[in-house]
């Protein structure tokens, strides 16, 4: 009975290895390239042809670190960029850029009325441009965070610009620009991955007419 009982356990013992073994196995592999591409972890896309060119909508989702946060609480406005590349797919050559486009937003706090201020334009926001970009008010943080981080039927391409006949790629990331933090938080942020608050995903679009 001993014997009988010794050799059951060292089957187990084996079946369990070999189970591990595939399983680190599996880890180690490649994923294929489609879940590579389609992985992007925060940002859903979706892109439409219309008469007058290619449109974005997106929905990103980025949660801000507690020190970025009390940055902005202190009157620190914070600047964010919406990229967005589309390629032409070349057999002959390396792939085409057909069109980019870029969405600048600035999110501050305004101590004195306790509400948030969001301006987007289309180029940097510079003080002598804030005059001229969409100036937006919120209550709270999460209402102006919402906003900013929903791209509706955003234009990133001139329907010339689009080969109907060919299939596209778009690379789209949303990040903060360190670079208009004020320079002892630009110098405070090197190194901290607190302060960097970047997603990005890719889409393909394929022929027209095609499914």
């Amino acid at each position: 009975m001993t014997a009988f009982i010794t050799h059951c356990w060292q089957r187990l013992r084996l079946s369990l290895a070999a189970a591990l073994a595939c399983a680190l196995l599996a880890a180690a592999l490649p994923l294929p390239a489609s879940a590579q591409e389609t992985a992007a972890e925060g940002v859903q896309l979706r892109l439409e042809r219309s008469a007058d060119g290619v449109l974005l909508f997106a929905n990103v989702k980025v949660d801000l670190p507690a020190v970025v946060e009390d940055a902005l609480l202190k009157g620190v406005p914070l600047f964010f960029v919406a990229q967005a590349e589309l390629t032409r797919k070349r057999w002959y050559w390396s792939d085409k850029t057909v069109a980019s486009a870029q969405r600048h937003m600035r999110l501050a706090y305004q101590p004195l009325t306790r509400r948030w201020r969001l301006n987007v334009a289309s180029g940097a926001i510079t003080p002598n441009s804030l005059g001229l970009a969409l100036n937006l008010s919120f209550e709270t943080l999460a209402e102006a965070m919402a906003a900013m981080q929903r791209l509706s039927g955003w234009k990133i391409a001139e329907a010339g610009a689009i080969d109907p006949e060919s299939p596209h790629r778009l690379e789209f990331r949303f990040s903060l620009d360190l670079t208009q933090l004020p320079r002892p938080f630009q110098i405070g942020a090197l190194g901290q991955s607190d302060w960097n608050i970047s997603v990005s995903a890719t889409q393909q679009l394929g022929p027209e007419g095609a499914k």
